[in-house]
């Protein structure tokens, strides 16, 4: 069994490479958005603040290390929620390009996709038409022929520039084999215990959002690494507060944030992170749990401290 608590990690993805400025006039995309809404979402109860950033003026994804630097220091004086960065960038970068943010910043913690996998964005065509930006149209028609390469080989050079600097990771598993990568790895001894496993449902490529799929994924996880994993779950689109119910009435952490859903309601556009993060706490409420403070998270994670990160 996964290390279970009454103190629930809520992570927030404030912002993400997925969806587009056109698709929501919520969505941050300035370092000054970024800031402020990520300081909304750890006042109304994010414990971690998953990040990425954007162009400012085109909103494009970016991971130039200096975009990070417009933000993060401001959020480490003002919030003491513990801050992640991606490793994931966009899936049309390469893995050096993703990974210069956290091996530059070295944060408490970073995110690591565990496989390469189709990655299929363009469905979302469907239902956004106009786009303000050139970029935006062909980064969803584009995934109609995108695998998001994530090698064993990649993985390797993440975990080991990540663990130099006792940077901790967020293993986003879409799959059952990418918890099975995630075993090479534990085996290897590039991964030790507790670590937090973020599976990933609802997405085009990977597992689906069915009760049946979270099931799986959890006792696969139990079978594989025991006790040694602290589990939590994102569930794409409208699939977020589904999974997140199932994953917390079973002492799972969850995952929300505009990267994962624009999405408060169906049909209702969330009009911040906190919306979303306030709705996951009244779930957990509901349950009768607590949501874990930043501090409460590090200590579950054996995390290295915000005074040992480069910003």
């Amino acid at each position: 069994m996964p290390r279970t608590s009454r103190k629930i990690i809520i992570s927030c993805a404030v912002t993400g490479a997925i969806h587009t400025p056109s698709m929501s006039k919520h969505l941050p995309v300035t370092p000054r958005e970024i800031i402020d809404d990520s300081l909304a979402a750890a006042e109304a109860g994010a414990t971690i603040l998953h990040l990425h950033a954007r162009d400012p003026e085109t909103g494009k994804p970016t991971q130039d290390p200096d975009a990070f630097r417009a933000f993060l220091p401001q959020l480490k004086q003002s919030t003491g929620a513990v801050l992640n960065l991606t490793t994931g960038g966009s899936p049309h970068m390469s893995v050096e390009e993703r990974m210069r943010p956290a091996a530059e910043l070295k944060p408490e913690v970073a995110s690591l996709n565990m496989g390469s996998m189709n990655f299929g964005l363009y469905p979302m065509l469907n239902r956004f038409k106009e786009f303000e930006h050139d970029w935006e149209r062909q980064h969803l028609e584009n995934s109609r022929d995108l695998v998001f390469k994530n090698t064993f080989r990649d993985i390797e050079h993440i975990l080991t520039t990540g663990n130099a600097n006792g940077t901790r990771f967020e293993f986003e598993c879409y799959d059952t084999s990418h918890l099975y990568n995630l075993a090479h790895f534990v085996d290897r001894g590039l991964v030790k215990p507790p670590f937090l496993v973020q599976t990933v449902f609802g997405l085009l490529g990977g597992i689906g959002a069915h009760p049946e799929d979270v099931a799986h994924m959890k006792r696969t996880a139990d079978r594989l690494f025991g006790d040694d994993y602290v589990w939590s779950v994102l569930g794409a689109g409208r699939n977020q507060m589904p999974v997140a119910a199932q994953a917390a009435a079973q002492g799972g952490n969850v995952r929300v944030g505009l990267e994962d859903s624009l999405w408060i309601s169906p049909g209702k556009l969330a009009e911040s992170n906190a919306d979303q993060v306030r709705k996951a706490r009244e779930l957990l409420q509901g349950l009768s749990l607590e949501v874990a403070t930043p501090d409460e998270a590090r200590e579950m994670l054996d995390l290295k401290g915000a005074e040992n990160v480069a910003f």
